[in-house]
């Protein structure tokens, strides 16, 4: 990517009538990934652009048959497909760096493989690379980026996502990380209705991941067909929410897509990422949001300013409480189609960062872990209250920290 494939892409983000979701997959897998950060703005580009670039999470061109076989082969050898009674060459699934392949174990267990797509790393850095010396340039020539969504930083994140995603060595590493805390909190938290696909790791490595077969859609196509509650959906806050509140440790891309509800069972897959906070931010994250529900607006301003790193004091602190009772002035009872938690959250950390705070770098995952939850909401009941609905399982993560 050079720079000026870079500003088409920023045209198409910000000024096309429309986002352009194939031009920006033509610019390769770093374009891709910018644009689904950017889906996670709605401060920055309004709901309506954010929900069209949401396309790039799963609208993604798949290999031909044929090559998908040959990939395959090129990673494993050619006799690797031996060890399946059967193999669809026709992926059910595609996202940005892998596609997903139904196929039969020899002995007869359905199961998930999942390819990367071809030898990306060496590009994506390339790419990375360039549009850094980019945004090193952007911030000399105008230093406020540097303290509100600062560019360097946030490549800082999509390099260190994607390049864990496209090792998928990493998914077998988070859901073996997943699988013990589950194991560890059962008995203090109900997670009697959350799953993980089984791995088959002597099938699997860092370019191939064979799982148990997850059957049922993903929440992203029961939204499309209108057939995802909003009582599923609060159940999916409540398992969510207590790794968020109560752990610190958290599936770090929890879109609609990487999610299954078979029954009344949520399958979280891709698990290449696992989101954390420091002890700090995790308690008074909790406290924000605990305050937050119960509309008391001044315990919220002192609960993220303890969440900071460097918190503010005296005057600095009572401009930054007036500012933020202002903004929350007009937030008690509205729905989430008329003031998104999102935007809401997205505003709160850049009056934070304006005021002289900063945070964990954890908060980018929690950021995006809200946009999905408020995004499916918004898509499934547009008049939900969901602060006011969240608030019937506050206690339940009070409790479980305790």
């Amino acid at each position: 990517m050079n720079a000026l494939t870079f500003l088409g892409l920023l045209n198409t983000i910000y000024y096309d009538r429309e986002p352009d979701v194939a031009y920006i997959q033509s610019l390769g897998l770093l374009a891709v990934k910018i644009g689904q950060v950017f889906a996670l703005r709605p401060d920055f580009l309004g709901e309506d652009r954010c929900r069209a670039l949401a396309r790039l999470y799963s609208n993604t061109d798949s290999l031909p048959a044929e090559d998908a076989i040959r990939l395959i082969e090129s990673y494993a050898g050619k006799s690797y497909l031996e060890n399946f009674q059967s193999f669809d060459p026709k992926p059910f699934a595609s996202a940005s760096i892998g596609q997903v392949h139904r196929a039969v174990l020899k002995t007869g267990e359905k199961v998930a493989v999942k390819v990367i797509k071809q030898d990306y790393s060496r590009h994506f850095k390339r790419d990375v690379k360039n549009v850094r010396r980019l945004f090193q340039l952007a911030t000399f020539f105008y230093p406020k980026l540097r303290g509100v969504a600062n560019p360097v930083s946030l490549l800082h994140e999509i390099e260190k996502m994607t390049l864990s995603e496209l090792d998928l060595r990493n998914e077998i590493a988070g859901w073996e990380r997943m699988q013990a805390l589950v194991e560890v909190n059962q008995g203090r938290f109900d997670l009697s209705r959350l799953r993980f696909r089984r791995v088959f790791k002597e099938l699997s490595s860092e370019q191939i991941l064979v799982s148990e077969y997850a059957d049922g859609p993903t929440l992203d196509e029961m939204l499309n067909l209108g057939k995802l509650t909003y009582a599923s959906l609060l159940e999916l806050f409540h398992l969510h929410g207590f790794f968020m509140f109560a752990i610190g440790t958290f599936h770090g891309d929890i879109h609609p897509g990487n999610i299954v509800l078979d029954g009344d069972e949520f399958y979280f897959l891709d698990t290449g990422y696992i989101g954390s906070v420091s002890e700090r931010t995790r308690k008074n994250l909790f406290r924000f949001f605990d305050a937050l529900s119960l509309d008391d607006y001044p315990a919220s301003a002192r609960s993220l300013n303890a969440m900071a790193e460097v918190p503010i004091g005296g005057k600095q602190f009572a401009q930054f409480e007036s500012k933020f009772l202002d903004l929350y002035r007009d937030f008690p009872g509205k729905t989430v189609s008329q003031v998104s938690l999102t935007k809401k959250m997205m505003q709160t950390i850049r009056l934070g960062v304006l005021s002289g705070m900063s945070f964990d770098e954890g908060m980018f995952d929690i950021i995006k872990s809200l946009m999905y939850l408020d995004g499916m909401v918004i898509r499934a009941n547009p008049d939900a209250v969901l602060l006011r609905d969240m608030r019937r399982f506050i206690d339940d993560f009070k409790a479980a920290t305790v």
